[in-house]
């Protein structure tokens, strides 16, 4: 085990280093809820794109996407790299994201949704769908620190002294300046994410008797690992299930989508783009080499959520890089976290709250709604920090409700409120009784299946029934001109 104070030392450092970073986004701050929620849109490509990467590589990949490995084998890089692959939808809807926010002067995707089928009622539907699908997702962030600091120490750091850490210092860093703060300190988490990412697998593997000893061991003990469907977690439609809704992830995730709206002007847009495929491409291959180097070196585990913990703690890894790594995670966890009570509170602020409320309140409501999610959050992940891989792929299955009517937004003038309200609502319903009620597992395909095709059959039969609001945008029409001169797709 490591030592507990060391670690407290380590998270405390960080801690300071981080409030240093936001106290001085705070200096930028003009006091409008444009500039709370979105930084004023004036972010270079860099640190959007690191801050994107930051909050979508979450404390999922460090924790529970080398649980899916070590229990799966290569089925977790085809599950991550479906997901990699919907990255591939940035390069159509990034450009009419950011265009759209620039021209009508949206603050939260649900709002500009909202403006394009003319409905406020289908702003605050949507807002209301993000809320009750991004719990679970925030849930997972805290239970991912919980399990590490806790296993790491032994206990030392008990389960609930963690989860605390993580919730504050979140919370801290999202009040302070809101996106500014949030995203300059995703950016330099971004940057230990990575190091302690690469030193801890370069360590792993080295401990194995490097790459080509690393590769014939995991074929001569762990063959099935290797191969598919792998050695029983992985089949087709457990694949299925889980790829489905993180392929259009994205989209669907108001956490990152906002972030399309963050640049300072389309060059830097584009360059986010080339940092997050990067970032991600390389931060995969770290999260299932871990994996199978864990395999390896902690064989026999049964809670393989305790898969890095374990790795951490079997000497292995040298006690500095160790450490490093898991401040990477708590980087990772933090970064997913206050993202998504951001977003949360803007849509809460913008969508749910009586129009004209001035800059001020919006940015008070918003700061409530950070401190309601977190706590929430926090409390709901101490009760139920081992099952935090159904948490997250729930969260993206309830999701998929609004892939439609976004898709229909820029690519679909039939579409309409009536539409893409049944759409939501009715799927969102399908989500909640499927798992929580009929007990449908987040490993069955059949919530996500159920899930894309009710909602996407009835955002087209109900469009097709009902007519477009006469105040609704059109969204196809008012952007050509534009997209056809940033030569966008």
């Amino acid at each position: 085990m490591l030592s507990t104070t060391l670690i407290s030392a380590a998270i405390a450092v960080f801690a300071l280093v981080g409030m240093l970073i936001a106290r001085a986004a705070t200096r930028a701050n003009t006091g409008t809820a444009a500039d709370y929620y979105l930084g004023g849109g004036r972010l270079s490509g860099l640190v959007a794109g690191l801050s994107y990467g930051a909050t979508t590589y979450s404390a999922f990949m460090l924790v529970v996407l080398i649980g899916l490995t070590y229990r799966g084998g290569v089925g977790a890089l085809g599950f991550e790299l479906i997901y990699f692959a919907g990255l591939s939808l940035l390069v159509i809807f990034a450009p009419r994201f950011w265009l759209a926010a620039r021209k009508w002067g949206f603050i939260s995707p649900a709002e500009m949704v909202g403006a394009r089928y003319g409905s406020k009622g289908v702003a605050r539907l949507m807002a209301v769908v993000a809320l009750v699908f991004l719990l679970p997702y925030c849930t997972t962030q805290m239970a991912g620190i919980g399990l590490l600091l806790s296993g790491v120490t032994g206990g030392g750091i008990s389960l609930v002294a963690a989860v605390v850490t993580g919730a504050v210092l979140a919370m801290l860093w999202t009040l302070l300046a809101g996106l500014r703060s949030v995203a300059w300190t995703d950016a330099a988490q971004a940057g230990v994410m990575l190091l302690s990412g690469l030193l801890a697998v370069g360590f792993a593997v080295a401990a194995i008797g490097g790459p080509g000893a690393f590769v014939d061991a995991t074929i001569a003990t762990h063959g099935k690992w290797l191969d598919l469907p792998g050695p029983g977690l992985w089949s087709l439609p457990t694949f299925a299930a889980l790829a489905l809704p993180w392929f259009f992830f994205a989209i669907s995730n108001p956490q990152v989508s906002q972030r399309l709206f963050v640049a300072r002007d389309f060059a830097a847009m584009r360059r986010m783009i080339l940092w997050v495929l990067g970032f991600g491409f390389i931060f995969t291959l770290i999260a299932v080499i871990w994996g199978f180097a864990a395999l390896q070196l902690v064989p026999g585990l049964e809670n393989t959520a305790l898969a890095t913990p374990a790795l951490l703690t079997s000497g292995a890894i040298p006690v500095p890089v160790a450490v490093l790594l898991i401040i990477g995670v708590l980087s990772a966890a933090i970064s997913t976290l206050d993202s998504i009570a951001l977003t949360v509170g803007s849509m809460v602020a913008r969508d749910l709250m009586r129009r004209g409320a001035s800059d001020a309140r919006q940015v008070f409501a918003g700061r409530m709604v950070v401190v309601a999610v977190i706590v929430f959050a926090a409390a709901f992940a101490i009760d139920s920090a081992r099952i935090v891989d159904q948490l997250a792929a729930l969260s993206a299955a309830g999701l998929l409700v609004t892939v439609p009517p976004i898709i229909g937004a820029f690519f679909w003038r039939r579409g309409t409120a009536a539409g893409a309200l049944a759409c939501l609502a009715g799927g969102a319903m399908v989500a909640v009784w499927l798992s929580l009620v009929q007990g449908v597992s987040v490993f069955n395909p059949w919530l996500a299946v159920s899930v894309t095709a009710i909602s996407s059959g009835l955002f087209v039969a109900v469009s097709l029934f009902t007519r477009p609001r006469p105040m609704a945008l059109d969204f196809a029409g008012e952007l050509r001109d534009d997209l056809a001169r940033h030569n966008a797709w």
